[in-house]
């Protein structure tokens, strides 16, 4: 399973509390700003397309390269 692959299931991030005692509006918090902070971050790390214009989409090679392997006239003579 890669982190490319659509059709895996998102791991659920987890974190431990090692010191004190938090509060559910404190744990509240902690998930609305690590929450905001991911989604900020996955929309920043977005690709944009790359724009093509219709004279490029249009282009196409004049002709395929020529082989040097093969003599003129197709005989080695």
């Amino acid at each position: 399973m890669t982190a490319q692959d659509p059709a895996a299931a998102p791991t659920p991030l987890l974190f431990e509390i090692t010191r004190g005692a938090a509060t559910e509006e404190e744990l509240a918090a902690l998930i609305a700003v690590l929450g905001d902070a991911y989604a900020s971050e996955e929309a920043a790390a977005t690709v944009e397309e790359p724009q093509v214009s219709a004279w490029a989409r249009t282009q196409r090679p004049l002709r395929r390269p020529l082989r040097r392997d093969i003599p003129w006239g197709r005989f080695a003579g």
